[in-house]
Order: structure tokens, then C-alpha cells, then sequence
């Protein structure tokens, strides 16, 4: 006959232990360091965003200031640049038509003033200005 059979069995003392679980070091910081690290930039961000705001007001002001100091010069020179055009024309018809007899310089051709009427300048003489 056989021999009987024999069960295996665990050997005296049992079986060691079986390490399942994953021992990982603990890698970065923590989602609550994260969420204070994103807070913190954002609100640095939104800081300097109100500054540049702050600023671009200013300097936009600044510049509407110094349009509005400089319009009496720009009018004036252009009024100075429109009397000085004026009087070359009229120099240059004077020139033109001087052998036309009856002719007066500067009188509009037109019998109305509907479609051109000459732009009135005032000559402030040099001794009224003080």
C-alpha cells in the first residue's frame, strides 16, 4: 500500500509576516500649504493689478491736463498760421491780378456769403498788448 497522505502545513511558529502596505516617504507639502501658497500669490497678483489701475488713472489724468494747459497755445498758433496763409494769398492775388483793372484784392467773388465767407482775423498791434 502507499504511504498515507500528509497535509502541509505551516511550519512551527508560522509564516512571516507578508509586508503589503507601500511604506513611501512623504513627498512636497500639503494641499492646505498649496491652497495658502496659490492664496498668497493671487492676492499679491490682485494687489498689483490695483496698483497699475492706480497709476494708468494718473497718468491718463495727468495727460488730460496737460491737453487741456495746451490748448490756448495750439489755438493760438494756429490762428497766427491761418492770418500768415491769409495774407500770403492775398499778397500772391495782389500780384496776380495787378493788371486787371477795377479789381480789388480780397473781395469775394460770390454775391453771397452762403457757400464761403473769408475767416475774420484781429491784428492786436505790438504797443496794445502791454
Amino acid at each position: 500500500m502507499s504511504t498515507p497522505a500528509t497535509q502541509d502545513l505551516p511550519p512551527p511558529g508560522g509564516y512571516s509576516e507578508v509586508k503589503y502596505r507601500r511604506y513611501l516617504p512623504k513627498r512636497g507639502p500639503s494641499g492646505l500649504v498649496i491652497f495658502a501658497g496659490i492664496t498668497a500669490v493671487c492676492a499679491f497678483g490682485f494687489y498689483k493689478v490695483a496698483q497699475g489701475n492706480l497709476e494708468r488713472r494718473e497718468l491718463k489724468r495727468e495727460n488730460l491736463w496737460s491737453r487741456i494747459h495746451l490748448i490756448p497755445l495750439l489755438t493760438a498758433e494756429s490762428d497766427r498760421d491761418a492770418f500768415r496763409r491769409q495774407h500770403a494769398a492775398l499778397n500772391r492775388e495782389a500780384e496776380i491780378m495787378k493788371d486787371v483793372k477795377d479789381w480789388k484784392v480780397g473781395e469775394s467773388v460770390y454775391n453771397n456769403t452762403k457757400y464761403y465767407t473769408r475767416p475774420s482775423v484781429v491784428v492786436v498791434p505790438e504797443d496794445a498788448r502791454q
